[in-house]
């Protein structure tokens, strides 16, 4: 039995698994889930996913949210795709540690611009809250310049820490769709674009792009 997992387009926890599968090559039944239609609230996800948030997966009748815990499982249970954690212990602490970054200070940083641009009327903007959440953004990239990468964030081969941070940006850049001044292209540093680049051009991220961002 394949696979399913539970995706929401836009959502850089959902296109981590996506990328993850896609990576490791996993067979999977993709069900897309509208954040706006109640999907989430009913009892049939609710029976999967309690926090009524995607993603998640059922895997032969074994359900399981939470995106990080998603990855890991899957990168142990079908070891023979490639992998999304490397060998080497310290590596291995390294790519869990940017996934964690990833998650609490970069999209931590991201989540007020996120709330402000996407989910208000533009004439309701604060941009006082803009101009304060720019600030904390951009000075949370500047720190990604201090971090020694060449095409993978660790080592020489791609890793869940590429896979968790690549969304996260390619949904910040996102925002300059609805407000151009933003300046999120300008805040991404030379050795922070550069592997964004390379990433970007990867089979399986154009495979997995979310679709209404076509």
């Amino acid at each position: 039995m394949a696979l399913t997992f539970y995706y929401g387009s836009g959502s850089p926890f959902a296109w981590r698994v996506w990328l993850s599968l896609e990576h490791k090559q996993i067979p999977y039944e993709m069900k897309t889930i509208s954040f706006s239609s109640g999907e989430l609230n009913k009892p049939e996800f609710l029976a999967i996913n309690p926090r009524h948030k995607v993603p998640a997966i059922v895997d032969d009748g074994f359900a399981l949210y939470e995106s990080t815990a998603i990855v890991e499982y899957l990168d142990e249970k079908y070891p023979d795709g490639p992998a999304l954690f490397p060998a080497d212990v310290r590596d291995r602490a390294r790519v869990r540690r940017i996934m964690q970054e990833a998650d609490l200070y970069v999209n931590g940083a991201l989540h007020p611009l996120t709330q402000e641009i996407f989910f208000k009327q533009k004439e309701n903007w604060d941009a006082e809250k803009l101009e304060r959440a720019g600030k904390a953004f951009a000075d949370e990239l500047k720190l990604w310049e201090q971090v020694d990468m060449g095409d993978f964030l660790v080592g020489g081969a791609l890793s869940a820490a590429d896979l968790t941070l690549y969304p996260v940006l390619a949904l910040a850049l996102r925002l300059e769709k609805k407000k151009s001044d933003l300046g999120i292209r300008y805040m991404i540093g030379p050795k922070l674009a550069s592997w964004m680049r390379y990433i970007s051009e990867l089979p399986i991220v154009h495979k997995t792009w979310p679709p209404h961002w076509k």
